[in-house]
């Protein structure tokens, strides 16, 4: 198989670690990985901010660089949504609109074949076990975007549970928003912070070393709030626990 990596905009920028991690994982797997160059954003913050039209070139230049591929695999669920759920919705329209069936035709071919990180362990691999160790207690909260969108239900959690030295502990309200949501957090700072300050309490509550998400962007929320308030735990992205094994750093 034909396997691409779509590290998304705040991988490349803020976490270049976790789109190495990826790279670590799957390559222990026995997948090949490419990492097409054109890639760019999936048009997420224009698209929900209301730019459709200043979305359809990012739509046309995702399907330029993974047209050739049999999967498109990325470390965000928000991202891996924003192709699955809007990319047709664009298409629609603007076939709607009489500006032709380009962007319908590059949604088509985009949705079935971009996985979220733990879909494609899970869905197409059809492994839990990934061979990964990692001795820390860890709580993990599933994104909004991953559960309610992509419907990743207890994928992650069934990686975890299958990490060497890994002690999983429940987070309460664990289903509730952790307030990041994007440009919500530029429109709404007040109610944003909030909304992490009741996250990050319920993470501390755990007593858990570290808390891990299928989302950078959730963690980065997330993190910023842990490390305002002096707090030990630690933001992981899960790609970074599956690919640890015994003597790499943690």
């Amino acid at each position: 198989m034909r396997v691409a990596l779509f590290v998304t905009c705040i991988n490349d920028t803020l976490h270049p670690r976790t789109g190495q991690a990826v790279v670590t994982l799957l390559e222990r797997l026995g997948v090949e990985v490419d990492f097409p160059a054109e890639q760019s954003c999936c048009g997420q913050p224009q698209f929900n901010t209301g730019y459709r039209h200043a979305t359809e070139p990012l739509v046309r230049r995702f399907d330029r660089a993974f047209r050739d591929y049999d999967y498109v695999v990325t470390p965000s669920g928000s991202c891996a949504a924003m192709v699955r759920d809007n990319y047709p919705r664009i298409g629609a329209k603007a076939a709607a609109e009489g500006r032709g069936r380009r962007l319908v035709d590059a949604a088509a071919l985009a949705v079935p074949k971009t996985y979220e990180l733990t879909e494609f362990l899970v869905d197409v691999l059809k492994v839990t076990d990934v061979g990964a160790y990692y001795p820390h207690t860890v709580t993990y909260h599933p994104t909004c975007h991953g559960l309610r969108m992509l419907g990743l239900g207890d994928r992650p959690r069934r990686l975890l549970a299958e990490v060497r030295g890994l002690e999983l502990r429940e987070l309460p309200g664990a289903e509730e928003c952790c307030g990041f949501g994007g440009t919500f957090a530029v429109k709404n700072p007040a109610v944003s912070a909030a909304m992490g300050a009741d996250k990050v309490r319920q993470v501390i509550g755990t007593g858990a070393e570290v808390v891990c998400t299928v989302d950078n962007s959730c963690l980065l929320h997330i993190g910023g709030t842990l490390a305002r308030q002096g707090a030990p735990v630690r933001p992981v992205h899960i790609a970074e626990i599956l690919a640890s094994t015994e003597g790499s750093p943690r």
